[in-house]
């Protein structure tokens, strides 16, 4: 079974920056809302835990990444499981405001203004993208979320 990990590292006044393993290799960094004890809708980081990734293949999202990406695209990975969300995926963006309680990632960050900002996310997405996808059609993928460790 393949594995990806979501290590929260980094708490900033509204966002949450994490590393992202697949089969224990670093591959990018990730970058959510805050983590909050009680969810407040498309503000809030995913509860740490065990999910599993899946293909979606319906919405507006999906038709935009298709003609973004005809080569590779096979659906959105959506993050299925995570109790009281629905439409969690992984995507391209910089910031917390991109985000609506998904999953952003990206090659590096920055700290701005008390919050933290992904860069080349959309380089850090095809690498991500084209490993999950090569590992989804072959077996099921879980997905961890933990916050235990901040560094």
């Amino acid at each position: 079974m393949g594995k990806m990990l979501v290590k929260r590292i980094r708490q900033g006044n509204n966002s949450t920056l994490s590393k992202i393993y697949v089969d224990d290799v670093l591959l990018c960094y990730g970058l959510e809302d805050a983590v909050r004890e009680m969810k407040i809708k498309g503000e809030t980081a995913i509860p740490s835990g065990g999910y599993r990734l899946a293909f979606n293949t319906y919405g507006a999202m999906n038709a935009r990444y298709k003609r973004k990406f005809p080569e590779i695209h096979q659906g959105m990975v959506e993050i299925k499981g995570i109790p009281n969300y629905s439409y969690v995926y992984i995507h391209i963006g910089n910031n917390i405001g991109d985000t609506a309680g998904c999953l952003l990632v990206g090659e590096s960050w920055e700290l701005i203004d008390g919050d933290y900002e992904l860069r080349r996310s959309k380089k850090a997405y095809l690498a991500l993208y084209q490993k999950l996808i090569r590992l989804m059609v072959e077996e099921q993928v879980e997905i961890e979320v933990s916050d235990a460790v901040m560094e």
